[in-house]
């Protein structure tokens, strides 16, 4: 298929368009070049002759309809990432997150996939007990939730979509992230060797980048069957708490001092496990576990010479 890949020199976009180009697939990522450090995470595709890349805004009708153009699916991945990024600029975090989807839905034809790769954080502040599956209430308790939320409904009340509601990501990346819960845990732990951990019963369901990419190959290829509902993506064998996430980190980081502090509050109020039955029944399953991340982070950070990128 000819795929476009909108912001395809991030986090997930990085590692999605090697994935695509290896299943046979022909990929246009297109980006704004927002991060000006780490944009070099596509280099190594350039030689491919089914590869092209474009520099333009995902808001600009024009740069998108002509982006359009001979594509048969469309990943759409641009977006402000993450509460703190979005707190930072609302009116840029809703005219990317909510109002260019709703372009890309005007600009594209019916017969053109769209597949919505959104976070799983719209399920809010839960008492963690309960599995959150895609029939559960949608509660997002910030600017970032809602404007992926918003965004998601406008997805699905469009013909010939399909929308993931991911788990937090982790692994290494081209356009790396310390943002997201096991990246940052797992890099507090190589690097400083301690962490402060507020309200540490919270959840979180997790699943590595490379699964994602993976599942997104499965829905082109599953797209009839797939189409017009959400599936929640995550590792069935990773809802766990922040403490449970930090104590795994240590048995790969002897000596890393957790702090669990009884007095404080984290700035991310979410809280929640999820159902992946859905998707299982839909024909996927993640593969990588939360072990094999960590020693792949480790190997990661061992590489690094100057700090890594951070979203907010």
């Amino acid at each position: 298929m000819r795929v476009l890949v909108t912001g395809g020199l991030g986090y997930l976009g990085s590692i999605l368009c090697e994935h695509l180009l290896d299943a046979g697939h022909d990929v246009l990522a297109v980006d704004n070049l927002m991060y000006g450090r780490g944009q070099q995470g596509l280099f190594h595709l350039c030689a491919h002759p089914r590869f092209n890349f474009a520099q333009g805004d995902v808001r600009d009708e024009a740069f998108v309809k002509k982006s359009l153009r001979d594509r048969d699916a469309v990943v759409h991945l641009a977006a402000i990432v993450g509460a703190a990024a979005c707190d930072r600029d609302p009116l840029l975090a809703t005219s990317v997150n909510r109002d260019a989807v709703r372009l890309l839905l005007k600009l594209r034809s019916p017969r053109q996939l769209v597949i919505f790769p959104n976070t799983n954080s719209g399920y809010g502040t839960t008492p963690g007990t309960q599995l959150c599956t895609e029939e559960s209430p949608l509660r997002p308790i910030s600017l970032y939730g809602r404007t992926k939320v918003e965004a998601e409904q406008a997805v699905l009340d469009a013909p010939n979509t399909i929308a993931l509601r991911l788990a937090t990501v982790f692994g290494m990346s081209p356009r790396m992230r310390l943002d997201l819960l096991v990246n940052h845990f797992v890099y507090a732990a190589f690097k400083d060797r301690y962490l402060v951990i507020f309200e540490k019963d919270f959840k979180r369901n997790f699943i590595h980048v490379r699964d994602v990419a993976d599942c997104v190959l499965h829905c082109l290829r599953r797209a009839e069957v797939m189409a017009g509902r959400a599936f929640n993506v995550g590792l069935d064998s990773a809802n766990l708490s922040k403490e449970e996430l930090a104590l795994k980190v240590r048995e790969y980081v002897p000596g890393f001092y957790i702090h669990f502090a009884p007095i404080g509050r984290d700035p991310d109020q979410r809280n929640y496990i999820v159902s992946n039955e859905r998707l299982r029944q839909a024909g996927f399953v993640a593969q990588r576990s939360l072990d094999e991340g960590i020693k792949e982070l480790l190997k990661g950070y061992a590489m690094e010479g100057v700090a890594l990128y951070r979203n907010a």
